[in-house]
């Protein structure tokens, strides 16, 4: 690069840095929602599923200010190569984070339906599910922050675990209504809940896919043990 040069590539490399910090800022603020939404269900806390439904307006305009960054970034700079990947990846991702935030609320909006009703069960296996969950999301981040093909496989890999639940909890609770109809109205809630986290581990394989296609250009995930170079520029 001559020395022309220079001087833009340190705006441009200024301009992405801020761009990676509102999105890691906009995760943890995803990442906190949906710990709460989950502790809400268990707790049947309807202050803290307020809390978290009230907030879902801040999340989403934190995720549309980083889609106009990138968007911004693009048309300033004109990024190529591997720049243009980074600032696309952003954008995949701030999107994959905003929908997680609305499966957040949407359990907590599942808290406040069921109110101080008693549950059909106690809740295992949903915040077996919540763990997996929440542990796919961040790890998926930690992926991006270390640009680590590695943890972003095991990431994606991991999602036949939270399905696996997912089957799980949806034959249990429906062997609960086969047995006893008045029980629908109690367990179709949990279902809707256990839906969400498995939606949320989707979303979650959507950032390791991403990580993926930052490092290498391409949204394969290798499988453990296959190897994966990084595209050059």
């Amino acid at each position: 690069m001559s020395n022309g040069e220079e001087m833009p590539r340190r705006v441009f490399d200024t301009a992405l840095s801020e761009l990676y910090d509102d999105t890691l800022a906009l995760a943890g603020e995803v990442e906190k929602v949906l710990h709460q939404s989950v502790q809400s269900l268990k707790d049947r806390d309807l202050e803290l599923a307020a809390r978290v439904e009230a907030g879902d307006d801040d999340i989403d305009a934190a995720a549309l200010a980083v889609d106009e960054s990138a968007e911004k970034i693009i048309a300033k700079y004109k990024p190529v190569s591997s720049d243009l990947r980074r600032v696309i990846s952003t954008m995949r991702i701030s999107r994959d984070l905003e929908r997680i935030a609305d499966l957040a609320v949407n359990i907590a909006k599942i808290t406040q339906d069921i109110g101080g009703q008693p549950l059909l069960k106690p809740l295992i296996d949903i915040p077996r599910m919540a763990s997996i969950a929440q542990g796919m999301v961040r790890d998926s981040l930690t992926a991006l922050i270390e640009e680590d093909l590695g943890r972003a496989a095991d990431v994606y890999h991991r999602d036949e675990e939270i399905d696996a639940l997912y089957m799980q909890i949806f034959r249990e609770l429906l062997s609960y209504m086969i047995e006893d109809p008045r029980s629908v109205h109690r367990a179709i809630p949990l279902l809707f809940a256990a839906r969400h986290l498995e939606r949320v581990g989707d979303h979650a394989t959507n950032i390791a896919e991403t990580v993926a296609y930052l490092l290498t250009g391409d949204r394969h995930v290798p499988s453990p043990g296959e190897r994966s170079e990084p595209t050059e520029g």
